[in-house]
């Protein structure tokens, strides 16, 4: 089964590395809704990722297994598209 507690230690990682490919697309001049979707997919493909590599194979994986790794994934992505909206929020880019 897979250990949720390597979100305290990995996951924090991973959700600054999900902020930095955000801002390099951003820098392709997406913006708004499409760049909240984009930061939930990029967290979503590291997190579920991330979960396979921790496990070494997917052979055998159990549905409880791949439950666990879609939700791992599905709670990075939303906490990194959660918290880039809301710091996109309070931090809106300057002019000039």
């Amino acid at each position: 089964m897979l250990d949720f507690t390597t979100l305290l230690v990995s996951g924090i990682p991973l959700v600054l590395v999900v902020f930095a490919l955000v801002e390099m697309v951003k820098s392709f001049g997406l913006k708004g809704h499409i760049l909240t979707v984009v930061s939930l997919l990029i967290g979503l493909v590291l997190g579920v990722c991330y979960q396979i590599a921790v496990a070494g194979s997917i052979a055998g994986f159990t549905f409880s297994e791949w439950f666990a790794v879609a939700i791992f994934g599905l709670t990075l992505g939303l906490i990194a598209s959660g918290f880039y909206k809301w710091a996109d929020n309070r931090f809106p880019e300057r002019q000039g």
